[in-house]
Parts: structure tokens; C-alpha cells; sequence
């Protein structure tokens, strides 16, 4: 796994004379260390020189970030190492990153009341998991708990989240997945109760990063809901959940995962607003939708579309934007003058004014 950089890496980086920009392209820096690097190429040194001086006395050498285990973990391990790696910075650095995508999701709406989970797998047959019953957008790294593959909770104070074995499910059936990510945002939770695959050839990004299919409704939680989403992690990377939500995988980190939540839901958001103009829809061409496969194929990124003929692709045959009013309007009444009523009426009054003289 890549070495995670912390906003306070990068701070005493600079306190002791260091450039943080040296540090390798490899590491995965946490949202608010990549903020700091950010300004600092922007205004040089006077990020640094904001900072307290560093201490007269020569630091310790720096080590730049928590190093992984030295070797693999499962749950056969001895107890005493399970427990110290689930105490360790390194650890605490990947509980922290489940904590800043689940503000995300809580920010952003994809999540209500308890709802959401997430696991990061740190071993053959282990992962850190989200509790269950907390709020994402309130979740702190004392929160996570460490599961085997069977769900068993090894430790943690909280209980484990309920839909665990759905996540590992899918880490056993894609063996390139580290990360999953479990939300219900509102528009691709709308796709996923029609029971419609958003349609393909719009956007560019969603089809490079993103890989959709839909999983049938099993009650969550159970084996069952797990297998069916599972089985559909061979191909696809974010998988609808028939009236449920959405669930998605990363082979790099669990801020990939999550970003996928972002794209689908903009996507289908961005499909229905298109849908209401009143026209059908541009898309581009499948030539096109080729050279997109070919940069997704070089990131790694899994789709089922790799190998096929053009004629193939940018086919959408359950799409159907719009919504046309199936009943025919009643007819408005008319006014104006008749001819008949007019007379009778003429009639009736000349027979009154006749009886009264």
C-alpha cells in the first residue's frame, strides 16, 4: 500500500528545513496536506515562515510518514501484532482517511441518519470497517474497527458495520480491490430503484473513471445482497444496488472509491436535467468511446467493454429521456353565440311582455 503523508508531516518537514515538495510523486497525501503543499508552491516561503521557528537544538531524523507492516498481516497473525498494527500511525492514518470521505458523503448528502459504510483491506484476509449506528459526517479514527474475512471483529469498541460482508465479498471475489465505499445519493439511488443503467457516450470522465451496472434488491446485510453485488466486481466498479444505493471499489485508496460516488452522481444528475430540455440528447461517437477505453485500460481501471468493435459500443437501449403526459387534456369549454337558444329566447320574452299588456 502507498505511504500516507499528514497535513503535520508536511509542517515539521518544514520546521526542521525540509522541502516538502522533494517528497515522492508516490505517496498519497491526505486532503489537507495536499491544501498546505498547494499554498506553499504558491507563495514560496512565506507559508513557511508563518510557522514557529524550529527548536535551536538539532531534530531527531524525520520519518516522513508510517510505514506498513514489515509483512503481511491476516487473521491468523499473533494477537499482540494484530493489536499493535491496529494502533499504529500507520493505521491511524487510514482510519483518518476513512473519516474525511465519510464528512464528504455527510457534506454532500449521500448519506442520512447512519447511513454509509466503508472498508479498507490491510492484510490477506483483514480490513478496517466503519461502525455501525454512527454518522458518517461524525466519525472518529477510535471508531473504526478491524474485521476478518469471515466478519468477525477482531477488534474496535464500537460494532462493526452491519453490511460488512457485502465489502468483503467483493475484496474476495476482486483481489485488486483495497478499498469500498457503501452510500445512498439521491439521483444514481433514483437509476437504481428504476432499475435503469445510465446511459453511456455523454460524458467523458464518467466513462473513464466509472464502470456501472446494477445489482437485484436482497435485503442489506445478508450473503445473499453481498454475492449479487460481488459478482458484478469482475467488470464493474460501481455497482447500483436495486433500491438501495450505490457501492463502489478501488484498486489505489478509499478517496478513489469515493470519488466515484461524486461521479455517478453528477452524471445522473446531469442526465436528468438534460432529459427535461425537450430534446433527445447529443452523444459522442464510439470512436471516440475507444480512445476513452484505451486511457482507462492503462489506469487499471476494469470495464466490460475492452475488446469490443465500435459497432458495438454507445448503446442505450433502455434509455428513454423525457416524460410525455399519457392522457389527452380535457377539452376547454367554448363560448360564443347560438342561434337556436337566442330565438327560444326571444320567444318566451315576447310571449311574457304579450300577457302582461
Amino acid at each position: 500500500m502507498k505511504t500516507v503523508i499528514s497535513l503535520r508531516d508536511l509542517e515539521e518537514m518544514v520546521r526542521n528545513g525540509q522541502d516538502p515538495r522533494s517528497i515522492s510523486q508516490e505517496v498519497i497525501l491526505t486532503p489537507s496536506a495536499r491544501d498546505f503543499l498547494r499554498d506553499f508552491e504558491g507563495r514560496g516561503k512565506m507559508k513557511a515562515a508563518a510557522l514557529p521557528a524550529a527548536p535551536s537544538k538539532p531534530a531527531p531524523a524525520l520519518e516522513v510518514s508510517p510505514q506498513p507492516p514489515s509483512k503481511p498481516l491476516t487473521s491468523k497473525s499473533p494477537k499482540a501484532e494484530l493489536e499493535a498494527f491496529f494502533s499504529s500511525p500507520y493505521a491511524l492514518g487510514l482510519k483518518e482517511q476513512i473519516c474525511e470521505m465519510g464528512r464528504r458523503l455527510w457534506q454532500r448528502a449521500y448519506v442520512d441518519g447512519n447511513g454509509g459504510n466503508m472498508a479498507i483491506r490491510v492484510g490477506e484476509d483483514i480490513a478496517i470497517c466503519t461502525p455501525t449506528l454512527v454518522s458518517k459526517g461524525s466519525l472518529k479514527p477510535e471508531d473504526m474497527c478491524l474485521v476478518d474475512f469471515d466478519g468477525n471483529q477482531l477488534f474496535g469498541t464500537k460494532r462493526r458495520t452491519s453490511e460488512i460482508m457485502m465489502h468483503l465479498q467483493i475484496m474476495q471475489k476482486q483481489p485488486k480491490a483495497v478499498a469500498t465505499c457503501h452510500c445512498h445519493p439521491p439521483y444514481a439511488t433514483g437509476f437504481a430503484v428504476a432499475g435503469v443503467v445510465p446511459p453511456t457516450c455523454m460524458i467523458p470522465e464518467y466513462e473513464v473513471f466509472a464502470s456501472v451496472a446494477i445489482a437485484p434488491y436482497r435485503t442489506p446485510g445478508t450473503p445473499e445482497m453481498g454475492k449479487l453485488v460481488a459478482d458484478l466486481a469482475d467488470k464493474h466498479n460501481t455497482i447500483l444496488m436495486a433500491n438501495h444505493g450505490v457501492v463502489s471499489w478501488s484498486h489505489n485508496n478509499i478517496e478513489e472509491a469515493y470519488w466515484r460516488m461524486e461521479i455517478i452522481e453528477a452524471y445522473c444528475r446531469t442526465l436528468l436535467v438534460t432529459a427535461q430540455l425537450g430534446k433527445a440528447p447529443n452523444t459522442f461517437s464510439p470512436g471516440h468511446l475507444q480512445d476513452l477505453l484505451k486511457i482507462k485500460q492503462s489506469l487499471g481501471y476494469v470495464d466490460p467493454r475492452y475488446g469490443m468493435k465500435e459497432c458495438e459500443l454507445c448503446d442505450n437501449p433502455e434509455w428513454r429521456p423525457g416524460v410525455t403526459c399519457q392522457v389527452p387534456p380535457a377539452a376547454s369549454p367554448t363560448t360564443g353565440f347560438d342561434p337556436e337558444a337566442e330565438a327560444a329566447i326571444k320567444a318566451i320574452t315576447e310571449q311574457i311582455m304579450a300577457r302582461l299588456k
